[in-house]
């Protein structure tokens, strides 16, 4: 691999911050909470959990770097936020783990350089490009971090607890 540890270091660590930041705003809580709607939107902190699972870890790293199929994904466009009632939200949690440890593995094989196995052109049509590795590294590195954010506020709505406030 020809990456410069100066550059990858770097983007990764932060990268994996921002997963433990989930699941750090997601511990502690009950399976109620973990599962009730607080915002307006309407979405649950296991929802979101899926919505990474699904969206930003397996769909960017497996499918479009690895080129992996995209069988996993549900028939219901939305599908990536739902999370069946009777589904154990540790299954969901661990699902979660599980598809950042797969990503890490399909990252850790590859030069930040080296260009999707499945880049999607659609993507051009709204002035996005994902023309390497680090492309995709940071564009889910930034959702993440988004999601994280959301994770934040609804975490302090259901029980008062704040993600590093000074």
């Amino acid at each position: 691999m020809t990456d410069r540890p100066a550059e990858r270091d770097p983007i990764l660590s932060r990268l994996a911050a921002q997963r433990r930041h989930v699941l750090a705003q997601v511990e502690g809580l009950d399976d109620e909470q973990l599962r009730r709607p607080v915002l307006p939107s309407r979405w649950s902190c296991l929802e979101l959990v899926r919505h990474l699972t699904l969206s930003d870890e397996r769909y960017w790293f497996e499918v479009v770097v690895a080129g992996g199929p995209l069988d996993f994904w549900p028939e219901d466009d939305d599908g990536d936020w739902e999370v069946g009632a009777d589904e154990p939200a540790e299954g969901v949690l661990q699902a979660y783990r599980d598809a950042i440890a797969g990503s890490d593995a399909i990252i850790a094989a590859r030069s930040l350089d080296e260009p999707p196995a499945s880049p999607e052109e659609w993507w051009a049509e709204v002035g996005m490009s994902f023309p390497d590795l680090r492309s995709v590294v940071l564009h889910v590195l930034v959702e993440t971090a988004v999601h994280a954010g959301q994770l934040d506020a609804v975490r302090e709505l259901i029980d008062g607890r704040q993600y590093i406030v000074l």
